[in-house]
């Protein structure tokens, strides 16, 4: 076989598993959207609220709320943080499986992972929460000149304790600022408003205990 003919074979087959890892990632996000619509109209319909008056709660448009319940929008981590204060729930609540009982040992590849649509924010559920159990664990990454604004907590008296793994954060809480870089750790517990930026060249990763009040 002529070489440029094998180097064309290599090519066509490289072409076609970096197709196929993008339709299986595409595969993974489209299943994460329609598994978080389902559960936003169940807790929707379980209040008995209509998607006006959810809209009047969480000042997200009506029209984008049908939307996202028929997972036709990915809902951003802003989005998503406002209508888990309606629900008292945190985002990995709404992330996670439903368990019976809480699992001793979570596999990576059984880890959750979403990636906000809006910045490109990444979160990993590391610890699934479950209502047997008060403690959560999730890791962030988010990327370079992106920044994430909550102007709530989901559970007001929700404990952080939040530790920096590799970049700097930019962090604001209730008005206190505060820059964080790899090694070190803020304990807080928000009630109110937030704000995470990465202003490096590089991505900023951590790690969030979450401690339910």
């Amino acid at each position: 076989m002529r070489s440029d003919s094998l180097i064309s074979i290599q090519r066509n087959t490289a072409n076609l598993e970096i197709k196929e890892d993008i339709r299986n990632g595409g595969d993974d996000l489209a299943s994460m959207d329609r598994q978080i619509a389902r559960r936003l109209q169940a807790l929707r319909t379980g209040k008995g609220w209509t998607l006006d008056a959810l809209a009047e709660r969480t000042g997200i448009s009506r029209a984008s709320l049908s939307r996202i319940e028929r997972a036709e929008l990915s809902p951003t981590a802003t989005m998503l943080s406002a209508l888990c204060r309606q629900y008292g729930w945190t985002i990995s609540r709404l992330m996670a499986e439903a368990e019976n009982g809480p699992v001793a040992l979570v596999r990576v590849k059984d880890q959750v992972t979403w990636k906000d649509p809006d910045t490109g924010y990444i979160r990993r559920i590391v610890s699934p929460p479950n209502p047997h159990l008060k403690g959560e664990l999730v890791e962030v990454t988010l990327p370079s000149g992106a920044a994430i604004t909550y102007d709530v907590s989901p559970l007001p008296g929700l404990e952080h304790h939040l530790w920096i793994l590799s970049g700097v954060l930019h962090l604001e809480i209730e008005g206190a600022s505060y820059r964080l870089e790899k090694g070190d750790c803020l304990r807080y517990v928000l009630t109110g408003s937030s704000r995470f930026e990465c202003r490096g060249r590089r991505a900023v990763r951590y790690v969030i205990a979450l401690v339910h009040p």
